[in-house]
């Protein structure tokens, strides 16, 4: 079940509009981003909540139904309670400490740098960063990390050329993990849900589209590999 926060347009207009050289990522603020399926912009969200009927089938004991219903929705609720949950994006300009995190490793494509903590764009200068409150490394939840394409060591440059089962490596102090991609696509710049937690551990990277503009932004969806 999707969550939506209501952040201020600034904070959005900015994070998403930052693709460009000097300007932060998807709703995220800082660097080259993307996302995915629902969008919020402004102060009100445009995401629709999911819901889902989890009646017993075959069940004509409305009694028995509704306690169904009703134990499922609080498990649900109580595990999604449990889960990361994003940040607001920060200011496209804000000051954040160069905290380095990890690494991050894409064979297909030749990527292999140090990640760090932090979406805005005196962050991702430095290279890919992670959004403060999405899952860890290895952790269940959503992992979300941006990068740029065209400025400074332009990390993401080419992750529009990952296919379903290429490898990401994401390491911390906790060990290094293996994702295998899932999916890849296309969104508006103010497409935040991207940023939404996962029931299991996936990761989100995402970076502005198409290179050298911030007109949309391009969202790699991965899974983490398990044994």
């Amino acid at each position: 079940m999707r969550r939506s926060w209501i952040w201020g347009a600034a904070a959005i207009g900015l994070a998403l509009s930052a693709c460009s050289e000097s300007s932060p990522p998807l709703g995220v603020t800082s660097a080259d981003a993307a996302v995915d399926a629902r969008t919020r912009a402004g102060i009100t969200t445009l995401a629709e909540p999911v819901t889902t009927s989890t009646a017993t089938p075959g069940s004509l004991d409305p009694v028995a139904t509704s306690l169904t219903t009703t134990s499922s929705t609080t498990t649900t609720s109580l595990v999604e309670s449990l889960l990361p949950t994003a940040a607001p994006p920060p200011a496209a300009n804000a000051v954040e400490p160069l905290v380095e995190v990890g690494v991050i490793e894409i064979p297909s494509i030749g990527v292999s740098k140090p990640t760090y903590e932090g979406v805005s764009l005196g962050v991702l200068d430095h290279g890919p960063g992670h959004w403060p409150g999405t899952a860890q490394p290895g952790q269940v939840g959503n992992m979300v990390i941006a990068g740029h394409r065209m400025s400074h060591d332009h990390p993401f440059r080419d992750i529009d050329q990952l296919v379903p089962g290429d490898e990401v490596i994401v390491g911390d102090s906790s060990g290094r993990y293996t994702y295998r991609v899932t999916s890849t696509e296309i969104v508006a710049p103010d497409a935040l849900w991207i940023l939404d937690p996962t029931p299991t551990a996936t990761a989100t990277l995402f970076a502005c589209h198409p290179k050298g503009s911030t007109r949309q932004r391009i969202v790699v969806h991965l899974e983490l590999e398990t044994a």
